[in-house]
């Protein structure tokens, strides 16, 4: 109860400050979108690097935790492909589909978390999850719904776009970038480390208060059964396929295994819901997801958390 209390409650006690805060109108409706802005390119990009670039090579060499890792996604995004499938529904709509039901809010959630339980030495663990979610599952997605919108003979062109969209991205560039600095050995000025270390000391408060602002928005209605499925396989599902695979198929030291676990757990994040905004893929589904993992995550995060912990 002391782990529960002292670790979980606190990150969905900023949520909630966010939420009565734009209730209540002492932040703006543009608040989001400002926050979000700061979070992104600047704060989760500080803390990311400075993450990379003290860790050690031997911390990241966990072939078992990223096999793990994969392969929980992979088999969530397959179950929800699988589905789709079989109701006949467009390539882009069911990538939508398996998206949300395997994209973790690692940034957002997962740092203070894995912080919170397993101290600073977890932030590589989270940085690696994040680059996955990223470069591998997100720019997935992205490739199959250009599939679909654009047909098969464009993939080279739709390939190369999403690269480029990547290396604009300050959150896949900046961990690259601090793993390039723990690669080469070169010692940074202690003044880079107190810049970044100032700026990401804001990530976490600001991205879980950023979550409680957007789920304060008013949440159009969507397809339930497909709303309902897509959280069960998210937050019931997802964590079990991380926990048999580390349990019984992968080997990784005990803390990257409680974290891949942890990690798969979280509800869903927001990159979801703006990839179908950008393409028009029933946005209100993936917002009403979103809103329902969050919420029924207090519990099932807390139940884990008194068993792993």
């Amino acid at each position: 109860m002391d782990t529960i209390l002292n670790a979980v409650l606190p990150l969905f006690g900023l949520i909630l400050l966010g939420y009565v805060s734009a209730k209540r109108r002492i932040l703006g409706g543009e608040a989001v979108d400002v926050l979000n802005r700061f979070v992104v390119w600047l704060a989760l990009p500080a803390l990311l690097f400075q993450a990379m670039a003290q860790a050690t090579m031997e911390q990241l060499n966990q072939p078992g935790y990223i096999g793990a890792s994969l392969g929980a996604i992979s088999i969530v995004f397959l179950a929800a492909w699988a589905w789709g499938r079989r109701r006949k529904r467009r390539l882009a709509d069911i990538s939508m589909e398996g998206l949300c039901a395997s994209y973790a809010n690692t940034g957002y959630m997962g740092i203070p978390l894995c912080v919170m339980l397993l101290g600073d030495a977890s932030l590589p663990i989270v940085v690696i999850n994040i680059l996955m979610t990223a470069c591998v599952l997100f720019a997935f997605s992205i490739v199959l719904i250009e599939i679909d919108r654009n047909g098969k003979g464009n993939l080279r062109r739709t390939t190369a776009s999403v690269g480029m969209s990547l290396l604009k991205n300050p959150l896949v560039m900046a961990p690259v970038a601090g793993a390039a600095v723990a690669a080469s050995q070169i010692p940074l000025p202690p003044f880079v480390f107190q810049f970044t270390g100032l700026l990401s000391a804001a990530a976490s408060p600001c991205a879980l208060v950023t979550i409680g602002l957007f789920l304060a928005q008013d949440q159009p209605s969507g397809n339930t059964r497909l709303v309902n499925r897509i959280v069960l396989m998210k937050l019931v599902l997802h964590p079990l396929v991380a926990f048999a695979l580390v349990r019984w198929v992968f080997d990784m030291p005990p803390m990257w295994a409680t974290a891949a676990v942890l990690l798969a757990a979280l509800p869903i994040g927001t990159g979801p819901f703006m990839l179908a905004k950008l393409y028009d893929l029933e946005p209100a589904m993936s917002s009403r997801a979103i809103l329902i993992s969050t919420v029924v995550s207090v519990v099932t995060l807390s139940l884990l958390v008194s068993v792993l912990v």
